[in-house]
């Protein structure tokens, strides 16, 4: 069950400029990096060869990939945040995105949104969110991104 519920576009358009919600924490595995490089066919050794990653990358050892990371937007956004006033949501695009810090396998991220912008369309709102993405441990965010969604009623 997500962590809030947002009712009604007033309650989300009301929200701008407020964090609206802060994930649960998540671990990064060698599984979930080893397949996203399998379905993306991005088989680069800092992401998959632990022996040499250890040895030879600047990280100490294996890393995900930074669409891997961007993509588990939508993983904490399901499990953070419902919007039972819409019945379909999508993916629009980004304004911004950057992968600020590596995230070495065996970490643990959550993502905070914040409610930066809703724009009432047909049918539906556009939402921008910020999205900071954290590392268990550590002050400097792996990821930023300003992630444009849409919902429909």
């Amino acid at each position: 069950m997500a962590s809030i519920s947002v009712e009604s576009i007033d309650q989300l358009i009301a929200s701008t400029g407020k964090e609206l919600a802060k994930s649960d924490w998540l671990e990064i595995t060698q599984s979930m990096v080893d397949n996203f490089a399998d379905v993306t066919g991005d088989p680069q050794w800092i992401h998959i060869d632990k022996e040499k990653a250890v040895a030879e990358s600047p990280f100490g050892g294996t890393v995900a990939h930074g669409f891997l990371t961007a993509s588990l937007m939508v993983f904490f956004m399901n499990k953070s945040i419902e919007m039972p006033f819409s019945n379909m949501g999508v993916n629009y695009g980004f304004n911004k995105l950057r992968f600020t810090s590596p995230v070495l396998v065996g970490s643990r991220l959550r993502s905070c949104f914040t409610v930066k912008e809703v724009k009432k369309i047909e049918n539906g709102v556009q939402i921008v969110w910020n999205v900071i993405m954290e590392c268990e441990g550590q002050t400097k965010p792996v990821l930023v991104a300003d992630w444009v969604t849409r919902r429909y009623q």
